[in-house]
């Protein structure tokens, strides 16, 4: 190999290099913007890390979930769907209207809120087993919702194991206490 065909590709890296530089310095700006963008990329996806959840407030962590809007049909006497009236009853209608449409937000993996979107009130279970609306979001207002076989969902009060809600043949609201997710009365059909 003589010394001639040894610094073709010395000479040929130093353009190139000499090349990349130039651009390089033409394209600082854009270079600075791809770097913010990857700056805040970066910082969102460490955001949504678990461990990082952990110190906020878990009074509005149900807000961070998927919402869903439906309206919970129950098959039992002539078909009701469960609606939140203003001042703060609950009870079944057999037409859809405007107080039966439900946000079904998730609160933890399994259980979920239920909020009347016209009325503006959560759907909640005292200890008696009755369902109320309640203003604000609390423990009586978390339910666990559940898959049945039959593809309907029967949602358990959270707080008190074992109440379910029901709505009987009349479209009345039962005590949770006196019914069991294999009575038709507590499934529900979430529909659009």
């Amino acid at each position: 190999m003589t010394v001639q065909s040894a610094l073709v590709p010395i000479l040929l890296l130093g353009l190139v290099s000499g090349l990349v530089h130039c651009i390089s310095l033409s394209g600082t700006q854009r270079n600075e913007t791809l770097d913010h963008r990857w700056e805040t990329l970066f910082s969102r996806s460490m955001a949504r890390i678990p461990r990082e959840r952990k110190d906020m407030n878990r009074e509005t962590d149900y807000l961070l979930g998927i919402k869903r809007l439906r309206r919970l049909y129950c098959n039992v006497g002539i078909g009701f769907h469960i609606q939140v009236l203003p001042d703060g009853r609950i009870n079944g209608m057999h037409n859809e209207n405007r107080y039966s449409l439900l946000e079904i937000s998730p609160v933890e993996v399994g259980v979920v809120s239920l909020y009347g979107v016209k009325s503006g009130l959560f759907v909640a279970m005292n200890g008696k087993g009755k369902l109320y609306g309640s203003r604000y979001f609390n423990e009586e207002c978390k339910f666990k919702e559940t898959l049945l076989p039959n593809n309907y969902n029967a949602y358990e009060s959270r707080r008190y194991p074992g109440m379910y809600i029901a709505l009987n043949k009349n479209g009345r609201t039962k005590k949770g206490n006196r019914v069991s997710p294999t009575m038709t009365l507590t499934h529900f059909l979430p529909r659009i």
